[in-house]
């Protein structure tokens, strides 16, 4: 039992409950304080180096949002679990948390892989994933920011073959896929907060992907959104080390293995 059944299908709250929890989670670092002395890289860095506005962010998230929502849809009207009374068969919990780490490695194998292509082809990174890079600090709102074609090849399809191969249901399917936003999110925050639970379980963390974003580190970190474990196999991994800054915050520095 769950809390929206009888209001809504387990369907459609896998659809919009992760683009909810997005604007939710996102919501909640743009409208902290400035809070400089937690920040991975100052304010006047983010005017200076990002090269996109952020309404043109908000528009791309949005976008992107729209075309996982149309293919998660048709997703889960194909893949039901109903049985023939049009009750849904819900695995045990054990099954469905093996089901989640299942999911988790399919996704974090097709994203490291993909992202890694699309950095070693000149014309798939000019054309495609650098607009993401445009992001050279990142911020939270725009974790999803990126080319419709990337957004589709990524994330969506991405989403869709963890979906499959792990055998979830739609409802497991809601847990899963908040909890993949918001890490997403989180690991584009910029901010180094203390307790964070995802700087202490995660070393694929918000420090570790802001490696990515700079540009000594462009070919390495490609990992998101949960374990390092493709970096580390096949040498793309690139530690950091966190500094404190004179004027408050901390940098990211990467430093060989």
């Amino acid at each position: 039992m769950v809390f929206w059944e009888g209001y809504v299908s387990d369907e459609a709250m896998g659809t919009f409950a992760p683009i909810v929890v997005y604007w939710l989670y996102a919501g909640f670092y743009q409208l902290l304080p400035p809070l400089d002395n937690y920040r991975l890289h100052t304010r006047k860095e983010e005017e200076e180096k990002n090269t996109v506005p952020r309404a043109s962010v908000v528009k791309g998230v949005l976008f992107q949002q729209l075309l996982q929502a149309t293919v998660a849809q048709v997703l889960f009207l194909l893949t039901s679990n109903a049985d023939a009374s049009g009750i849904m068969v819900q695995p045990s919990i054990p099954v469905q948390a093996l089901q989640i780490i299942v999911a988790m490695l399919v996704m974090d194998t097709w994203q490291y892989f993909v992202h890694r292509y699309m950095h070693q082809n000149k014309f798939l990174y000019r054309n495609v994933h650098s607009q993401h890079h445009r992001l050279v600090v990142p911020y939270a709102i725009g974790a999803l920011y990126n080319h419709p074609l990337e957004g589709l090849l990524l994330d969506t399809v991405g989403g869709a073959m963890s979906f499959l191969v792990s055998g979830m249901t739609a409802r497991t399917a809601v847990v899963f896929f908040c909890f993949a936003v918001i890490k997403t999110v989180d690991d584009h925050c910029g901010l180094w907060l203390p307790g964070n639970v995802f700087h202490i379980l995660f070393q694929n963390n918000t420090a570790y992907h802001d490696i990515h974003h700079q540009l000594q580190g462009l070919k390495y970190n490609y990992s998101q959104p949960f374990f390092p474990i493709w970096d580390k196999l096949l040498g793309t991994h690139m530690p950091y080390s966190l500094v404190k800054r004179s004027e408050g915050g901390f940098e990211a520095r990467a430093k060989k293995d």
